[in-house]
Order: structure tokens, then sequence, then C-alpha cells
């Protein structure tokens, strides 16, 4: 991986297309490498720390599983416009066994009549300079209706998806402080680092980021002005197991926690559950509502998921996971001679 990074042209430059082939290329490594010596990858990559890893229900704004429920029938993927819904979902996230959710409460408009044309590839609501008031207030209801659904043991994880400038994530962390937000996730962008600044001068919530920030070096400034509580690697994109890995440890000694950012597929999930098993600094795991969709059930040869809100490690060689041969067979076919 170093050699890709440091020795290739381009790779030097990093970027999501580059470290994710590293990623790629790693995890394959680590799970060959796994496999022959029959043991899991969390054995070679320092032991378990973690016997149980605790889990959160991710994505709420989408549904739970009610209304994935739908999706895996055919009839299309929920996105919640209501406080009511909010509040349902929340319901039914906790009665799955989650103590704790996510929920981005800004992606969708604040109500049905001003419909996103499409849902998966659709950056949802952007809002720049100021927070118009009837938007903000909708957003705070939602995230006070998922409150009130699961009470004040409940963790609520804000998720933003960069949907806000600097200006408007502040007002917007400002208005939520009274319900005791667990973290706020990627408030803005994190091409520049300094905003993550603004927003913790101007509100007194945890921030968290990291699923598009690549390698090291792009974790880099965060650790040094401390902006961030939690980090959140994409083992997939930044550059697999070995570089998380080290991204993790560099976190640990700014006393930061980690969430690896895990948004669906059996390999992305297996791979991430050895990784937190071995660090000291994990804080939860994310269950994204896609695993519980129909087509990521069938696409691995096995299926993990939390029990009452808690992950146990897989114990097979390597990473304990494979595509499955039906998902193979829709694959389509590259050969690079």
């Amino acid at each position: 991986m170093w050699n890709l990074h440091r020795h290739t042209f381009w790779g030097m430059g990093g970027g999501v297309v580059i470290t994710s082939a590293m990623a790629a290329i790693d995890i394959a490594c680590w799970d060959i490498k796994g496999k022959v010596l029959g043991i899991p990858v969390y054995k070679l990559i320092g032991g378990k720390t973690n016997k149980k890893l605790r889990a959160y229900a991710s994505q709420l704004q989408f549904g739970w599983s009610d209304i994935i429920q739908r999706k895996n029938e055919g009839k299309g993927l929920g996105l919640l416009f209501d406080p009511q819904e909010y509040y349902e979902v929340t319901k039914n996230a906790v009665a799955d066994g989650y103590d704790s959710i996510k929920v981005d409460p800004v992606f969708a408009p604040t109500d049905a009549s001003t419909p996103l044309p499409q849902i998966w590839g659709t950056q949802g609501t952007q809002i720049r300079g100021s927070y118009r008031y009837h938007d903000l207030k909708r957003s705070v209801e939602r995230i006070a209706a998922c409150r009130e659904a699961g009470g004040p043991d409940l963790d609520i994880i804000v998720e933003i998806h960069s949907l806000l400038d600097a200006n408007t994530a502040a007002e917007l962390g400002k208005a939520l402080e009274p319900y005791h937000i667990m973290y706020f996730e990627e408030p803005t962008s994190p091409e520049n680092p300094s905003n993550f600044r603004h927003i913790k001068e101007k509100c007194n919530l945890p921030l968290a980021t990291g699923e598009r920030s690549y390698t090291r070096w792009g974790f880099r400034q965060f650790f040094e002005d401390r902006t961030l509580s939690i980090i959140q690697p994409d083992l997939c994109n930044t550059g697999g197991i070995t570089e998380t890995k080290k991204i993790c440890d560099m976190a640990q000694v700014y006393d930061m926690g980690v969430q690896i950012h895990v948004c669906g597929g059996p390999i992305a999930t297996a791979a991430a559950l050895h990784v937190e098993a071995a660090i000291p600094n994990f804080t939860i795991h994310e269950e994204h509502n896609a695993n519980l969709l129909t087509e990521f059930i069938n696409a691995g040869t096995h299926y993990y998921k939390p029990e009452n809100g808690f992950y146990t490690v897989p114990e097979l060689p390597g990473i304990g996971q494979e595509m499955s041969e039906a998902f193979l067979a829709t694959c389509r076919k590259v050969v690079i001679k």
C-alpha cells in the first residue's frame, strides 16, 4: 500500500479513487492471510479489545425495518417528512433492540410538497448562508420527536451529510443543544477543516467527520486542532484495514473515539467489525438501514447483524465473509490485459 501511495504518480496525490483501490487490495490481502493461517483478522492486528460491539440504527430519515420492508417488496424506499414519522421510526428502531439511532433532519425538504426527484444519488436539501426559520424549526422538531420517542437514555446522532455550510451548521447545532446529542456528524464539508473550528466555537455539540477524509493525511488537521470528538474513517475508501488501523491509533493519542463509517455491503461490514474489535477507542458501530435490504442479505455468504443492539465479531478465518455465488453471477465482468 505504501508503494501505491508514494511511488505512483497519481497515488502521491491521494483521493478517493486511489485510496479505494488501495483499500480493495489491502482488505483482500488481510483476508487471504487470515485464511492461510486459519485465524480471524482481528487476531492479526492486535487481538480482541472489545468482546461485544454496540451498534446504532443508522439513517432513520429513510425509515427502519417496517419501511425497509416495503423496499424489499418492490414498493420503494421511504423518505420521512413529518416529525410524527420521526417519532414512529424511532420507536421502530428501539423495538428492534437499539439504544442509539442516527437521523438526518435536513436531508428531506421541510414538507412533502417539494420532494426530492430521487433519493439515492441526490445529495439532499442543501442550505447555505442562513437557516430560514421554518426550515430550522422543522429540523429541530424532527430531532425533538426522536428524543420524545426514545426517552432520555436513547443516544441520538445527528447526521448532516455536509448539506450545511459552517454558518447554518453552527445555527442548527446551537438549536439542538437541549436534546443531548451524542455527536453532530458531517455538519459541513471536511475539505476546509478550519470550518469545524468555527462550528465548535458557536455550538456545544461533539463533532464528527471522516467518511470523506482519506488516509492519515486527511485526518491530520483534525487531530492537531482537536475539533473532533469522533472520527469516522471508511476503511473501504481511506486505504483499507492497514490505513484505518493507523488512523484509529493516531486518534487514540488525541482521546478521540472511533465510529467506522459503514454504509452497507457485506465486505465493508465484516472488515469494519475486525478493526473495531481490536481498537481501544471504539465507540459504536454503524448499522446502516441498507443492511436490512434483501439485496444486502443475499449478497454475502454470511449475514451478520446485531442482536439486541450488539454485534459479536466473526470468528471465521480472514474477515469471515465472501460474496455469494448468486451475487457474483449478476456482477459485470471486466478483464484488464
